[in-house]
């Protein structure tokens, strides 16, 4: 089982930046977005700090964020990439189907990807996303390249914090009708 310790402070600027902006759009009566916590039981506790140094995941995580956006249920994991190849390795099943089971409800699901060294970021639908991944069940690639994605779902930031996630989900709505 893995451990907070090992991978817990992963993806922790991409969050920051997710965090902001989903208190923007709460203040703009836009979304209301939240981070979905994954328990764990801390085993090491700095005494002098008080802070946990290791821990155990009690259960597999669904998503990291969830919410509705002007009453469409949406939900969403941020993922980091560091190069223009991202490993599905980084994406569970048990999320793939809970995502999948979300969509089958009448909700939206999708993935933000930064692409740290390209300080890009990416909306990456989930009907795109099942395309890679049935390629890799099927003995494809086991990743994705850069270079697939399509090109209208990358995210103008405007040179600001915030992360416009918001036009990424008007795009793939116009996108299903």
């Amino acid at each position: 089982m893995a451990t907070w310790n090992s991978r817990g402070l992963r993806g922790s600027s991409l969050e920051e930046f997710v965090n902001l902006t989903n208190e923007k759009y709460l203040e703009q009566n836009l979304a209301l977005i939240q981070k979905i916590p994954t328990p764990i039981t801390p085993i090491n506790i700095d005494k002098g700090t008080r802070h946990i140094t290791l821990a155990y995941f009690d259960q597999k995580s669904t998503v990291d964020y969830m919410g509705a956006v002007q009453g469409i249920p949406v939900c969403f994991d941020a993922k980091e990439c560091h190069t223009d190849t991202f490993p599905l390795a980084n994406i569970h099943e048990h999320q793939v189907e809970f995502m999948k089971r979300f969509e089958g409800q009448g909700g939206i699901a999708f993935f933000l990807i930064a692409f740290t060294a390209r300080e890009e970021y990416y909306y990456l639908r989930l009907a795109l996303f099942k395309k890679f991944w049935e390629r890799k069940n099927s003995g494809g690639r086991k990743s994705f390249r850069y270079e697939e994605l399509e090109p209208e779902f990358f995210l103008d930031r405007k040179n600001s914090f915030l992360i416009p996630y918001l036009e990424g989900l008007q795009k793939d709505l116009d996108v299903r009708d």
